[in-house]
């Protein structure tokens, strides 16, 4: 599996690809030996991952795919509706999903995503506004949805919690 590592304003992230899919884009604090990308689809999503973190792009056109169960696929699909720069509740989520029981369980898949900042799932907040529940740390979800909101020149741009 072919693997790439690059510096961000949060951390370095680690992608890998799968079957000519992105399979995974995670941030760690750790140091890694960077590179160039091996292949050219690793190539092209650190090049889109660099346009947002600059500010210039806003949605990701490399291929992904993840492995998880059919509910957790329905999970992440549903956050690639949130538009760039806004927030939903998990409960707004399961509502959108045609599933309001089942809160816990989308708040856990959608813990479960391996596709970071692509599959946007830092734009879900509890009900009470909190930033809760990211993988990354909650530090990186409030850079996230600050650096989202700066670009789009709208809303508070320093969330507290």
């Amino acid at each position: 599996m072919p693997i790439a590592y690059f510096r961000t304003p949060v951390g370095i992230a680690r992608i890998t690809e799968e079957d000519g899919f992105i399979a995974s884009v995670s941030i760690r604090d750790e140091e890694y030996e960077i590179e160039p990308a091996p292949t050219p689809l690793l190539q092209t999503a650190i090049d889109q991952l660099n346009e947002y973190f600059a500010g210039t792009r806003k949605d990701f056109t490399f291929p992904i795919k993840q492995q998880g169960s059919e509910f957790q696929q329905q999970v992440w699909d549903e956050l690639l509706r949130i538009p760039y720069g806004t927030t939903i509740t998990y409960a707004q989520q399961s509502n959108q999903m045609s599933n309001p029981l089942a809160i816990r369980a989308i708040a856990s898949a959608n813990g479960r995503n391996h596709l970071w900042v692509v599959v946007p799932c830092h734009r879900v907040i509890g009900s009470d506004g909190s930033l809760t529940g990211y993988a990354g740390g909650v530090w990186r979800k409030k850079w996230l949805l600050e650096h989202e909101a700066k670009v789009l020149g709208v809303g508070q741009t320093k969330l507290e919690f």
